[in-house]
């Protein structure tokens, strides 16, 4: 999507004085400007005001991207604040100095918060930032992130334009092309929560082509030509963006042109970040190969990356050294006794960096597929670190893209190339890209080369377009058409997978579509899942084209998940509706469920949240493909729970399982997912049923608690996780002990559909009662009290640490002996090293875990829990910050293996890998559903 505005009633507000451009980059922000009073009107670049050391100030043209929380000591250094914080102590600060602090305290500051923003794997509004940040830093999302940016830009502008204040100008935001729907959306928060109020958005490739034609104002239509074709190759610090743009003439006398664009890659988290951990990771080989030691800490990686950026830098400039020394401190005696140097070659680094990023591969080769070997901070970087490759890809599939069958004078290879992004500003990248496409595209006998549109400031270019573009959208400037290069389709059948085109990729801001040929029938008051896809290949399907699946040609988006609801009442009614789509004017698809008889219309979210859970896999149907239950045995199963909840029963709540089982001829942990979802539907229909007795309420939670575990994994979890809390949450019928115990239990097996302040509720008092002295949980309840708070993994890493240490003290005592297996299970949770299913930087500490598994080999207690606590609390995962050390790890293989435990128990333990199911099984505490998997290492 492209050129947009934010809300259809800001084209009626008076044009604002000037138009501010906006690039909120990975690495660096940069601002730019028009102001429209001057004759003839020119674009600016705006001096950002900003920390550069504690009290000293200056105005600098970029905003390094990097938010840091200051110490105590610090807010004492800083209390003169900026001009306008003259009033208040400032706890945290942006830009040089966030960038500079931080590299003496990796674990108070944030960075490439827009890379997280663009990640499809979390929850992109929760707090989880720094991803390995220190226990006292505040953590915020990466939309918070990005407006503390906003915001600081904000008020260094007022505080220069106290007349023309930026909320009330026209402010346009850059992009990645290849920002997916969710970030896109999540981009305006970030510029509303900042207090902008009328923001637009741009795609940084447009934008830097935009630069380009107003540096050439005067002849960009003496420099191109109808037919050629413009390869846009952005490359920045954390994302790689690939447009082709298509010059055709404009008018029928054809001595005009016009730009279009035409295609967009596929997004990709590579840039400078991946190649300052490669360079640090050629640093750290070259260190271990002369002095032998263990994986270097945290801290240390983190300031070896910082000393590999300036290594990047510097050798990959025209006039560089033959070699580059790089000085770590060490830390204490947990590497060396003094500090560290290592030489690098710039052989070293052209190896690593240019052919490493940037090889010369052919024309058809493909990037390779996989996980990343980057683990260290858990953002999705592409597999394959070579850019060409996935350059040689989009070339191979869009280089044709725009052309008609009749023009022959078009060109299928790039006549131009624009370099864009931080990583462009080295010439031996440059010339290694153009040689590549040399090699691809030069014909025999031919001596050609794409033309370079040059740039002078690559790290202002993408701002200075956008505000170029800012005077476009009044009418002034030369506008790029461009078209919404992907279509969007709705999954609508499972075998074979089936979608219909919801939006087709020739869309334009603005235009609505309609899937009518097509209705669906769905029930209102009943949960529904509509898995989406994006494709940037299939271009020419139209709207209402039913299209097989094809994941080599589609990408998964985030699914719509909802449940319909008409006026008050929750009507069960069976409604015929299609889906109406639009491009909306903000760069954004909006999509709305429509009553094909009444015209009712509901609004459906991209369902953000769900992306942490297995419900996105819903696209492969994992859990539903475990197997389907005919009709007649679901029609028979739900009688049976009529039969003990409903008005009028006849079964004792005893009795119920037994029936069930009898009736699936399988047992109640075979059950598919499919049918317990089901079940777990007729139980929800008849929750007044468990207020009978106390058997019945104890009888419907250990039901209800089964059939919903673990509380993701199938189409519409969610929503069935937040229908369960209101039912259940403070409102236990009996306060029978039974009822408490099997409320305990249902949480546990459902804790991973519960969202994180929901934990909280249920840990509050729990933990109010493991802080008071000679406080002691009744016995019977005491196991499923341990095992219920640790299985909450979304709480603070302070409150796992504090629940964990507790834990660790009640185990030796001898009046807790029946009780140790659950406090094993408890460790094992709380410290693991993979989550079961929360995210990973709610991992505890190394440290801390170190302390708690060295304790527990010390005391070789016999029970036989032990060896599995001992391999969650000591796998290996391959990355730093949560991997113990390794002698430690080999003394718990040879632990487990002196226990008689399985050999895979000592594998996991020295090499990692995956758990199998019988694990998986244990670590949850209750078998998973058949084709439900726990989180992957």
């Amino acid at each position: 999507m492209s050129e947009n505005q934010q809300t259809p009633g800001d084209d009626d507000a008076p044009e604002s004085r000037y138009v501010v451009g906006i690039d909120l980059g990975t690495t660096n922000c940069a601002v730019s400007f028009v102001d429209t009073l001057q004759s003839p009107w020119k674009v600016e670049t705006f001096p950002i005001t900003q920390w550069v050391d504690f009290g000293q100030l200056e105005n600098r043209e970029t905003l390094p991207s990097f938010h840091y929380e200051l110490t105590a000591a610090e807010r004492d250094a800083a209390k003169s604040g900026l001009p306008w914080q003259s009033d208040k102590i400032p706890d945290h600060c942006v830009g040089v100095l966030a960038r500079d602090a931080g590299e003496r305290h990796p674990g108070r500051r944030i960075s490439s918060a827009k890379s997280w923003l663009s990640h499809d794997g979390v929850d992109r509004s929760a707090d989880f930032l720094p991803w390995h940040g220190d226990m006292d830093v505040t953590r915020m999302s990466p939309v918070t992130a990005s407006a503390r940016y906003l915001e600081h830009l904000r008020h260094a502008w007022n505080h220069d334009h106290p007349d023309a204040p930026l909320d009330q100008q026209d402010v346009v935001i850059t992009l990645p092309a290849s920002f997916d729907e969710v970030a896109r959306e999540l981009t305006i928060q970030a510029a509303k929560q900042a207090g902008l109020k009328r923001v637009y958005l741009i795609e940084e490739p447009q934008a830097a082509f935009y630069a380009w034609i107003d540096r050439h104002r005067s002849d960009w239509a003496e420099l191109v030509r109808p037919g050629q074709l413009i390869l846009v190759c952005d490359v920045g610090g954390g994302t790689t963006d690939l447009t082709l743009i298509r010059v055709r003439p404009a008018g029928s006398s054809g001595d005009q042109v016009q730009f279009h664009r035409v295609a967009v890659g596929r997004h990709l988290i590579l840039g400078g970040d991946n190649m300052d951990l490669a360079v640090a990771k050629l640093a750290e080989a070259t260190i271990q190969s002369t002095q032998p030691a263990e994986t270097l800490s945290g801290g240390q990686w983190e300031r070896l990356i910082q000393a590999s950026r300036r290594v990047k830098e510097t050798m990959l400039a025209e006039r560089r050294p033959a070699s580059f020394t790089v000085n770590l401190a060490s830390e204490g005696a947990k590497l060396l006794a003094g500090s560290v140097q290592v030489e690098l070659t710039a052989e070293q680094i052209d190896q690593t960096l240019l052919d490493g990023f940037f090889p010369h591969v052919a024309l058809t080769d493909q990037p390779t597929i996989g996980q990343s070997g980057f683990q260290e901070f858990g953002l999705p970087y592409a597999a394959d670190p070579a850019i060409t490759r996935h350059l040689a890809e989009f070339l191979t599939e869009h280089r044709r893209s725009g052309l008609d069958e009749q023009d022959q004078e078009s060109a299928d290879r790039p006549d131009f190339v624009l370099f864009n992004g931080g990583v462009m500003a080295s010439a031996a990248i440059r010339n290694r890209i153009l040689e590549c496409l040399q090699q691809w595209f030069c014909r025999s006998g031919e001596s050609w080369q794409p033309g370079v549109m040059s740039s002078p400031r690559l790290d202002l270019a993408v701002a200075h377009g956008a505000a170029y573009y800012g005077m476009v959208r009044r009418g002034q400037g030369v506008r790029i058409a461009a078209n919404l290069g992907r279509s969007y389709y709705m999954q609508v059948q499972q075998d074979p997978p089936t979608a219909v085109c919801l939006i087709p990729g020739s869309a334009e801001p603005g235009q609505r579509f309609r899937a009518d040929e097509h209705p669906l029938q769905l029930q209102l008051g009943a949960p529904v899942q509509f898995p989406l896809w994006v494709s940037s290949t299939r271009l020419a399907d139209q709207v209402g084209q039913l299209v097989a699946v094809e994941p080599t040609e589609m990408s998964a988006l985030p699914p719509i998940c909802t449940a319909l609801v008409r006026g008050r009442r929750r009507d069960e009614t069976q409604l015929n509706v299609f889906i109406e789509s639009e491009l909306s004017e903000i760069g954004t698809v909006g999509m709305y469920c429509v009553d094909a008889e009444r015209g009712k219309r509901w609004k459906l979210e991209f369902d953000i949240r769900s992306t942490l859970e297995t419900d996105r896999t819903a696209h492969q149907g994992a859990g539903e493909s475990a197997g389907v239950v005919d009709s007649e045995t679901v029609e028979g199963c739900a009688e049976v729970i009529a039969s003990t909840f409903g008005d009028q029963p006849d079964l004792q709540p005893n009795q119920i399982v037994k029936r069930l089982e009898s009736l699936t001829e399988t047992g109640r942990y075979d059950w598919p997912p499919t049918l317990i979802r089901e079940l777990w539907q007729f139980l929800a229909d008849h929750e007044r049923g468990r207020r009978k007795s106390p058997q019945h309420e104890a009888r419907w939670l250990n039901l209800a608690g089964l059939c919903l575990r673990p509380g993701y994994g199938v189409a519409v979890d969610d929503w069935r996780v937040q229908q369960m809390w209101r039912m259940i949450y403070g409102r236990i019928a009996f306060p029978a002990s039974q009822s408490r115990t099997e409320s305990m239990i249902l949480w546990r097996r459902i804790a991973g559909g519960l969202t994180a302040g929901q934990q909280q509720q249920l840990a509050a008092p729990m933990l109010a009662i493991l802080r008071k002295k000679n406080t002691r949980v009744e016995p019977h309840e005491a196991t499923e009290f341990w095992r219920l708070i640790a299985s909450l993994e979304r709480l603070s890493v302070r409150e796992k640490i504090e629940i964990g240490e507790t834990a660790l003290k009640e185990f030796p005592r001898k009046k807790n002996a029946r009780l140790r297996p659950a406090l094993l299970w408890a460790l094992g949770r709380l410290g693991g090293r993979q989550p079961a299913y929360g995210p990973l930087n709610t991992a505890i500490p190394v440290d801390h875990v170190t302390a708690w598994l060295e304790t527990l080999l010390a005391m070789d207690a016999p029970e036989p829990e032990l060896p599995l606590t001992i391999v969650q609390l000591g796998r290996r995962t391959g990355d730093r910050y949560r991997d113990l050390p390794e002698t430690l790890r080999e003394r718990a293989a040879a632990f487990v293996r002196a226990r008689g435990a399985d050999e895979h128990f000592a594998t996991l333990l020295t090499e990692g890998g995956a758990l199998d199911r019988d694990e998986e099984s244990a670590v949850f505490g209750d078998s998973l559903p058949l084709g439900i998997r726990l989180a992957r290492a």
